[in-house]
């Protein structure tokens, strides 16, 4: 089985898909039954030699895939045809008018501000409270509250993970998920990119970004544990955030070493991302896997598609023999997919 460049993001009613070494596809099932695509050809990235250093290059990863993820999201909604026409707030406007950017960048920027404090409150600050409220603690190893902090902050995110799926909209995002490694997979084993096809293969990918969630997860319950445990919640809160970019530049190092072998202890690494896939993604229908195919094909030939479904999935050779990145992806095509 060949690997490829092609990594992606599932969106509303869509698929978002990229190589390392071109830009940003997106195709969206309108309402009303077509497929509009676009092409985002990729930015000029910083010369600067610090952020290609091992962890660094993680956080700054991590960073890039979940703005660039926020805003395919809302943009793929915009496609679709039932955005919600809110008015930018006047903080927003007065941000663009200082800072120069367009007030729709300011608002996405707002939008990850927002989602970070909530991750915070969710994944920091209610398993610090939690951990403090259970009674036998106070007389534990300081290494044992430490483990327990970590086990709540898990038990919080597979919850979260499987509640959010009730949602309808959530479930048909985590659908297009299915579709997009459906369709990555259907290139990697050099079958003919068809729906048809594609629907034979896994919805499970071990390149997936949520198997980059969960190794930040593990990686964390083990970093915190080796680290003095504070016993005043402010001060552990503080430690938590001031050491997480370190934690998710090693889960990015630590992914990528994985993502790169298939030898035992690669593969039991990945286990673990694996089954969170369960939950991150479900069956897709054909309808949505012509969708990731698009996305696919739109990413590979550089924004223009070809006249006919390639039989092999042919890519141009510079994009051939490199990682896949997920969602948001954890490899983010060198820049962390679902």
């Amino acid at each position: 089985m060949k690997r490829c460049s092609v990594g992606g993001q599932a969106v509303m009613e869509g698929v978002m898909m990229r190589t390392m070494n071109g830009g940003i596809a997106l195709a969206v099932r309108k309402a009303d039954g077509s497929i509009e695509t676009e092409y985002t050809p990729k930015k000029e990235e910083s010369k600067n030699p610090i952020l290609k250093w091992p962890i660094v290059r993680g956080v700054v990863a991590f960073v890039d895939s979940l703005a660039t993820g926020m805003k395919m999201m809302t943009h793929s909604a915009e496609l679709y045809g039932e955005a919600i026409e809110e008015e930018p707030s006047r903080f927003e406007k007065w941000l663009a008018k200082k800072t120069g950017k367009d007030v729709m960048d300011i608002a996405i920027v707002v939008a990850v501000i927002l989602a970070a404090g909530l991750a915070i409150g969710l994944f920091v600050v209610l398993p610090s409270l939690v951990t403090q409220l259970v009674p036998w603690q106070e007389n534990a190893p300081r290494i044992w509250k430490s483990l327990l902090e970590g086990f709540v902050r898990l038990l919080i995110f597979l919850g979260y993970i499987s509640a959010i799926s009730l949602m309808k909209d959530i479930r048909r995002v985590y659908m297009y998920h299915g579709a997009e490694h459906k369709t990555i997979a259907c290139y990697e084993h050099d079958a003919p990119l068809t729906p048809e096809n594609a629907k034979q293969y896994s919805r499970l990918h071990p390149r997936c970004g949520t198997n980059y969630l969960f190794l930040v997860m593990a990686v964390s319950i083990l970093f915190f544990a080796m680290l003095p445990y504070a016993e005043n919640l402010f001060l552990r809160v503080l430690t938590r955030l001031i050491f997480m970019p370190l934690v998710a530049g090693l889960a990015y190092e630590l992914l990528k070493l994985a993502a790169a072998s298939d030898a035992l202890w690669a593969r039991i690494i990945r286990a673990p991302g694996l089954g969170l896939q369960y939950l991150t993604t479900r069956e897709p229908d054909l309808e949505m896997l012509e969708v990731a195919i698009v996305a696919f094909n739109l990413a590979i030939y550089d924004g223009v598609l070809p006249q006919e479904e390639p039989a092999t999935g042919e890519i141009h050779e510079e994009t051939a023999e490199t990682t896949t990145r997920d969602e948001t992806n954890a490899d983010t095509t060198e820049k962390v997919e679902q």
